[in-house]
């Protein structure tokens, strides 16, 4: 792509995790710029004729959560023909819905926790309980950033932690604790960075550990010896290429006493200053400036080949008629 293209940096939104892509977004605008493009910040919470009217030449995606995960804005870059960073529309729907990602996990023999899911909440009554043990984690099936995530000690909490997190979306996952290690890979391309471990003050990464400075700790690359690094970056690989992912992705997971177990993949990581996939790159050699670019470098649509046909056999009839 010439480096004067025109490069629409989708940031904000209307998500819950609005404050956390504008930072994102931000620090990308920055990063394009130092790059020598022409950025252009498009927050869509506005009006989408700044959008649609702007004739960009790629989109950078720096939204997260609803409406930016989802499939939905990459469906509406597809219609525009705008080719745009990261995962397509199946894989960004389909690994944004914890319960499917999960259910598609299984059945490739991907190990994550069990869990069980709720999508009614006028039908939980005060004695549903897991068929596993507790503590549990109880999270939205489509949110990101650990926002409506409680950690559940006992049966008693358990339902008014449900009816909590309903507020966060249509649907609840409960899913076993399993206490070990967390660490992540990153991707780019498919080609897996070096693992990091997160470690967290207070024990739980919820959202003020995530996001605040000083209050996780950091190892990179994770200390977890040869074998178990091959075997993570083996099964990130895998769940990338499952989902069809493209672009950038974060595989995150728990390293129990039985080995490792998938908690998600994220397509569109973050990337603010704490964020986890800069960190990764930074220790692979890749400034955050080249990080930003390898993204846009791969950015495209998920039926550019059609498309290209379409335009081409446009091209034919026209000629016909002329």
């Amino acid at each position: 792509m010439r480096k004067n293209g025109r490069i629409a940096v989708l940031m904000g939104g209307r998500s819950s995790e609005r404050e956390i892509s504008l930072q994102s977004g931000n620090a990308v605008l920055k990063a394009l710029k130092a790059k020598g493009y022409h950025p252009v910040a498009i927050d869509l919470a506005d009006p989408l004729e700044y959008l649609i009217c702007g004739s960009f030449d790629k989109a950078y995606i720096a939204l997260h959560g609803t409406f930016g995960e989802d499939g939905c804005v990459q469906g509406m870059l597809e219609l525009l023909e705008i080719p745009y960073t990261g995962s397509g529309v199946l894989a960004s729907a389909s690994t944004m819905d914890k319960v499917f990602a999960k259910k598609m996990m299984l059945s490739e023999g991907i190990v994550t926790p069990r869990f069980m899911a709720f999508s009614d909440p006028r039908a939980l009554t005060d004695d549903i309980d897991p068929d596993f043990d507790y503590p549990v984690i109880v999270k939205p099936v489509a949110e990101g950033s650990t926002f409506g995530v409680t950690k559940v000690e006992k049966s008693s909490e358990l339902v008014n932690a449900i009816r909590e997190t309903f507020n966060f979306g249509s649907a609840v996952l409960v899913e076993r604790f399993i206490e070990g290690r967390e660490v992540t890979v990153g991707l780019i391309d498919g080609e897996t960075l070096p693992v990091v471990e997160v470690i967290p003050q207070s024990g739980f990464y919820d959202f003020e550990a995530k996001y605040t400075k000083g209050m996780t700790r950091y190892i990179v690359p994770a200390e977890i010896g040869d074998e178990m690094t091959k075997e993570v970056c083996r099964i990130s690989r895998k769940v990338y290429n499952l989902f069809g992912c493209r672009g950038a992705a974060r595989v995150d997971f728990i390293l129990g006493e039985r080995g490792p177990s998938v908690l998600e993949i994220n397509t569109i990581p973050g990337m603010t200053e704490t964020s986890l996939l800069p960190m990764a790159a930074w220790k692979a050699g890749m400034s955050f400036e080249d990080l930003v670019e390898r993204i846009i470098d791969g950015a495209g649509l998920d039926n550019s080949h059609v498309l290209n046909q379409k335009r081409a056999k446009s091209k034919k009839s026209i000629r016909r008629v002329v």
